[in-house]
């Protein structure tokens, strides 16, 4: 009986979490583009009904928002990977009561603004969109001022996976980790969407934004809020934020209405009912996804007006062109790459790998 039941609630909560929650009730999810991201920008503005002060509100929200799924008595540090080891400034979590509100912050914790004030235009301040605790998260006191206020970059390597800075071109940025690239997207996403202008994720993204029709969305986000799946953590997070500013992260709820908007590669699609295909690309397919010479594209004729670009995995992009009978690639260097496809202003992107 027990046995029964508990595959009863796990199939009742796997339906629930199929379908578009009531919260979202009012979005024409028909749409994509520009008119998608005014709606969501609309909704997620006239529910912001609670307005946070920096202090003591924001405190107390993280206190909650960032709870350890695996503690209740810590908090999760932002950009963070190891409990373990000698180095403080490195830790993924801290007792939730050792925020910082002295001048020794020493192995404690402040609040981390994802969109830096600064980035702001004009500055965020310290109220209204410096106060939203959608992009503010708990962070070692150490690692807030090495991430300061450098721009996000992808990861140049494979083999190191944590947050650090890196230096391009004599200009440091920042990486907030494999760990955390998909929450940080996530946070500049919808900091755009509920700011529009004031918020320009092009002003905390280096790198190509030909992913989007208007170039307003720096590939890497797109990239890692594919690349890196929601979380238990950014869960609880939108729930316990939403208790309190009476607004959600949409792109936590479905990381697919990014997609939608900006374009890019798939994202997970949490609503089994909202369509994920444009009916362009019913029956088309990239092939040979391995390849030393060529992709040939199946279930497109050559009289469909269809463009290409090729991205590395930086967000820069290698290749151009209008599609005929294949793509050359024989002269890439080795490595994954992004084929973006537009046909008739919808996009889809495949990934290959030149051998």
């Amino acid at each position: 009986m027990k046995l029964a039941y508990k595959l009863f609630f796990l199939l009742t909560v796997s339906i629930a979490n199929s379908q578009v929650p009531n919260y979202y009730q009012s979005i024409n999810l028909n749409v994509q583009g520009e008119s998608l991201k005014n709606q969501l920008s609309n909704l997620i503005t006239s529910t912001h009904s609670t307005e946070l002060t920096y202090t003591p509100d924001v405190w107390n929200v993280l206190k909650q928002a960032d709870v350890d799924p695996n503690n209740n008595d810590k908090v999760l540090l932002l950009y963070g990977w190891n409990d373990t080891d000698a180095t403080k400034n490195n830790d993924k979590s801290r007792d939730k009561n050792a925020s910082c509100h002295t001048s020794n912050c020493d192995n404690k914790w402040v609040r981390e603004h994802v969109f830096p004030r600064s980035k702001g235009t004009p500055n965020l301040e310290f109220e209204g969109p410096g106060s939203d605790a959608h992009h503010l998260h708990a962070i070692d006191y150490d690692r807030n001022s090495l991430r300061s206020n450098f721009k996000f970059i992808a990861n140049p390597t494979s083999y190191i996976t944590y947050s650090r800075i890196i230096q391009q071109n004599g200009t440091d940025y920042f990486y907030p980790g494999d760990e955390w690239k998909g929450d940080v997207a996530r946070m500049i996403m919808y900091m755009y969407v509920r700011y529009n202008l004031r918020c320009q994720p092009i002003n905390v993204g280096y790198g190509s934004t030909s992913y989007s029709v208007n170039g307003d969305m720096p590939n890497i986000f797109l990239q890692w809020n594919a690349e890196d799946p929601v979380s238990t953590h950014e869960i609880n997070r939108n729930e316990k934020i939403f208790q309190a500013q009476g607004n959600r992260n949409p792109f936590i709820d479905n990381p697919y209405l990014a997609t939608l908007i900006w374009n890019g590669p798939a994202a997970e699609n949490k609503w089994q009912s909202l369509n994920t295909e444009s009916p362009y690309f019913e029956n088309i397919a990239v092939y040979p996804t391995q390849t030393e010479s060529h992709l040939n594209i199946a279930g497109i004729t050559l009289d469909t007006q269809a463009t290409f670009t090729i991205i590395d995995l930086t967000g820069r992009i290698i290749q151009q062109g209008i599609y005929k009978e294949k793509i050359d690639v024989s002269t890439l260097s080795k490595g994954m790459y992004f084929l973006e496809l537009n046909i008739h202003d919808t996009h889809k992107s495949f990934k290959f790998i030149k051998k």
